[in-house]
């Protein structure tokens, strides 16, 4: 199985349809929020990233929620 992070606000409605896609799926993930996790934060800025949801996959950042990008590295 796939380790999956999601980073996350507690604004953002993208986040919260990315997570609502994952868990339909029954897919596990580890949510990251911004807004409670200094860690998350570090980890958006060192590589640049200026919003969320970033969905890591086995180590590759999907920047948004794009479900085409989400499928294809995951095999569904």
């Amino acid at each position: 199985m796939a380790d999956i992070k999601i980073y996350t606000s507690n604004t953002c409605v993208f986040c919260k349809a990315a997570k609502q896609y994952f868990n339909d799926k029954g897919i596990e993930f580890t949510e990251m929020n911004v807004d409670k996790d200094k860690d998350a934060v570090d980890y958006l800025v060192s590589k640049g990233y200026r919003g969320v949801p970033v969905i890591n996959i086995d180590g590759e950042d999907i920047v948004g929620f794009d479900k085409e990008a989400i499928e294809k590295k995951l095999n569904i």
